[in-house]
C-alpha cells in the first residue's frame, strides 16, 4: 500500500487555542469599550481613542499573560522530566515494570506489555514515560513564544475589526454597528475556529456570538449609567 502523511488536528492545538483566544478576546474587548465609551455620549474622536489604546494594551496584556502562563506549564513539563530522568537512573528495573502496568491498563497482554516497555526504554527511555505516564510529547508541549506572539498578533487583528468599523460608521450609529459588525466577526470566528480544529461549527459559532453580544451589552449598560451620572 502507498503511504501518506497522515495529519492529525491535536498538532493545532497549541497554536489554535491562543490564536482564537487572543482574536476573541480582541474584538470583545475593544468592541465591549468603543460602545461602553459611546454610550457615555462622550466625543467620536475620545471613542477611537480609546479603541486604539485598547487594542495596544490588549495586545501586551494577551503577550504576557500567555508567556507568563504558558511558561509555567513549560517548567512544570521540565521539573517532571527532572524527576522522571532521576528515578530512571535510581531504578530502571521499577521504571519498567511501572511502563509495562501502564500498556497492560490500557489491554496489552502482560508478556507483550513488558517486552513493549523494555524496547521502548532501550531507544529512549524518558522519551517513554514522558509520552505514555506523564502526557508530555513533542506535539502538544508547553511553547511559550509562540503563544504570545500568536496572542499578541491575532488580538491585535481582532481589536482593528470593530476599530474599523468605529472609524467607518456616523456618530449617531456607532454603537450598533460597532455592536453588530462584532457579532458578526465573532460568529465567523467561531465557525472559522471549529472548522480549522476539525469540530462542528454551530455550537462554537452560537457559543462565541453570544457570550460576545453579553459583554458588549454590559458594557454598554454601565457606559450609560456612569455617563448620566457623569
Amino acid at each position: 500500500m502507498a503511504r501518506h502523511k497522515e495529519n492529525h488536528l491535536v498538532e493545532r492545538i497549541g497554536w489554535l487555542r491562543a490564536a482564537v483566544l487572543g482574536a476573541n478576546d480582541g474584538i470583545i474587548s475593544t468592541a465591549s469599550l468603543i460602545v461602553g465609551v459611546a454610550a457615555a455620549a462622550t466625543s467620536p474622536s475620545e471613542v477611537l481613542v480609546a479603541g486604539v489604546a485598547g487594542l495596544i494594551a490588549g495586545a501586551m496584556s494577551m503577550a504576557a499573560g500567555e508567556y507568563v502562563s504558558v511558561s509555567s506549564q513549560a517548567d512544570t513539563e521540565a521539573a517532571d522530566l527532572a524527576r522522571e530522568r532521576k528515578e530512571l537512573a535510581d531504578d530502571p528495573k521499577f521504571e519498567t515494570n511501572e511502563l509495562a502496568q501502564i500498556y497492560v491498563g490500557r489491554g496489552v497482554e502482560p508478556a507483550l506489555a513488558r517486552q513493549v516497555a523494555v524496547q521502548l526504554m532501550a531507544k529512549d527511555a524518558l522519551g517513554a514515560h514522558a509520552r505514555d505516564e506523564l502526557g508530555i510529547s513533542e506535539v502538544v508541549a508547553a511553547r511559550p513564544i509562540q503563544a504570545a506572539l500568536t496572542s499578541a498578533a491575532t488580538f491585535a487583528a481582532g481589536a482593528a475589526l470593530p476599530l474599523i468599523a468605529a472609524i467607518l460608521s456616523p456618530t449617531h450609529l456607532l454603537a450598533p454597528i460597532v455592536f453588530a459588525t462584532s457579532l458578526f466577526f465573532l460568529a465567523l470566528l467561531g465557525a472559522l475556529g471549529a472548522r480549522t480544529g476539525g469540530a462542528a461549527m454551530l455550537k462554537p459559532t452560537l457559543r462565541v456570538a453570544f457570550w460576545g453580544a453579553f459583554a458588549m451589552a454590559v458594557t454598554a449598560g454601565i457606559g450609560a449609567l456612569i455617563g448620566k451620572a457623569v
